[in-house]
């Protein structure tokens, strides 16, 4: 319904170890983060390792894995959130293709939901220091 707009246009940016970039959720309704059950991403066909990812709504940076756990935390319709990427080689400047399969269980569905997105993001070169 809403998977065109999962990846932030503009978003895609290096990292101290990795990178990082902003999506929204492919639902109409907020959920609690315990009930996303998986965030895939991969960058350039190549896909990530799912304990190289975290996820940030704004209470600071998760790890997958404790996302089960995290009944307190929720991700609204609507917010940005970040999704961060740990690699040990840098991405380099220039057109990447990104994309995000999100996993979330609806309480009334007997199924998961799916919500995916793939587009062409710019990274722009890093500023000289």
């Amino acid at each position: 319904m809403f998977d065109k707009y999962i990846l932030v246009d503009g978003s895609l940016r290096e990292t101290a170890d990795g990178f990082a970039f902003d999506a929204m959720l492919g639902y109409y309704r907020g959920l609690g983060l315990s009930m996303i059950e998986d965030l895939v991403v991969s960058i350039d066909g190549d896909p990530v390792s799912r304990d190289a990812i975290s996820f940030d709504e704004g209470k600071g940076p998760i790890a997958l894995d404790d996302m089960e756990q995290a009944y307190d935390r929720r991700w609204p319709f609507g917010n940005k959130a970040t999704i961060a990427v740990k690699r040990p080689e840098a991405l380099g400047a220039g057109d990447h293709r990104l994309s995000l399969k999100e996993v979330l269980r609806i309480s009334y569905l007997p199924f998961p939901l799916v919500a995916e997105d793939s587009k062409m993001l710019t990274l722009a070169p890093m500023a000289a220091a």
